[in-house]
C-alpha cells in the first residue's frame, strides 16, 4: 500500500511539473537601450514568478543598423514584446506591425553627459556652461537613438554653436557612447542617462539643462503575430506597475507622471 501512495505521489508531482511546463511560455523580447538596465533586472523578476522564460535580442529603437528593432521585425525574427523609443513604436503601430492598443507607458528618459574616468568633470550645468564645454572639447560622441538624433538635428543648433560643433561632433551606431568615451576615442559622449550608468570606465556629468533637455519616452507594445499575447500582456503590466519603479529610478530613468 506504502508503495502505492508512493508511486501515485511521484505520477502526481509528474503531472503538475507537466502541466506548469505546459503552461510556461519563451517570451521573445526586443529591447532598446535607453531601458536595457532596468528590464535587466525586471526581466529575471517577471520570469522568477510567472514561471515564463524570457529569450531577449536587444537593438535600438530606430536606425539603419540590422539590430534595430523595426529592422529585426521587417525580417520576421519572432517577438512577443517590443520595448522602444514611444514614438518609434508608434510607427510601428501605424505601419501594422504592433497591436494597436497594446502600448504600455514604461518611463522617461532625460540626456546626460560623461567623460572618461579621472578626467576633469567639465560644468553643463548652465547654457553658457554647457556651450563652453562643447567649444572646448576635443571630440564629441552621441548616439544614433532618439537622443542623439536630437542632439544632431537640434541641440547643436538652440545654442547657437552648431558651425563650430560639427566638424568634431560624431554620431555612434549600435555600441554605448560611454563605452568611445572610455576608450579615449572620444572627450564627451552624450546619450540618455539610463544608458550612460551601466557603462564602466567613464564619470557621469549630469544631465543637460532643462531648458535644452529632450526627454524620451519608452513604451513597449505587443507586435502582430506575437506567439504569446496573453502572458506578453502579464510583462508589460509588470514592467508598468508600482512594484517596478524603485528599479526604473535607480537605473536612470524617471516615472511616468500619470503613475
Amino acid at each position: 500500500m506504502k508503495s502505492f501512495l508512493l508511486k501515485l505521489s511521484a505520477c502526481a508531482f509528474i503531472g503538475l511539473t507537466a502541466a506548469i511546463s505546459a503552461q510556461a511560455a519563451e517570451l521573445h523580447v526586443m529591447s532598446s537601450g535607453g531601458f536595457t538596465a532596468a528590464y535587466k533586472i525586471l526581466g529575471p523578476q517577471f520570469a522568477a514568478t510567472s514561471g515564463n522564460t524570457l529569450d531577449t535580442a536587444l537593438g535600438p529603437s530606430m536606425g539603419k543598423a540590422p539590430e534595430a528593432i523595426p529592422n529585426r521585425l521587417a525580417r520576421g525574427e519572432p517577438a512577443d514584446v517590443v520595448i522602444m523609443v514611444g514614438y518609434a513604436l508608434d510607427d510601428l503601430i501605424k505601419q501594422g506591425k504592433v497591436i494597436p492598443g497594446s502600448r504600455v507607458e514604461l518611463a522617461d528618459s532625460p540626456i546626460g553627459m560623461v567623460v572618461r574616468t579621472g578626467a576633469p568633470k567639465p560644468d553643463i550645468g548652465t547654457i553658457d556652461a554647457l556651450k563652453d564645454t562643447l567649444l572646448h572639447a576635443k571630440s564629441i560622441a552621441y548616439s544614433d537613438s532618439a537622443s542623439g538624433v536630437y542632439i544632431q538635428n537640434e541641440l547643436f543648433k538652440r545654442l547657437g554653436i552648431e558651425d563650430q560643433i560639427r566638424p568634431k561632433a560624431t554620431m555612434v551606431p549600435k555600441i554605448p557612447v560611454a563605452s568611445v568615451v572610455a576608450t579615449g576615442e572620444y572627450e564627451v559622449g552624450f546619450q540618455q542617462v539610463s544608458e550612460l550608468l551601466p557603462v564602466p570606465g567613464v564619470t557621469f556629468v549630469g544631465k543637460i539643462p532643462g531648458s535644452v533637455q529632450s526627454v524620451t519616452r519608452f513604451a513597449a507594445g505587443i507586435p502582430v503575430g506575437a506567439q504569446h499575447p496573453a502572458e506578453a500582456k502579464a510583462l508589460l503590466q509588470y514592467l508598468a506597475s508600482p512594484a517596478a519603479l524603485p528599479v526604473v529610478k535607480q537605473t536612470g530613468l524617471d516615472p511616468v507622471a500619470s503613475h
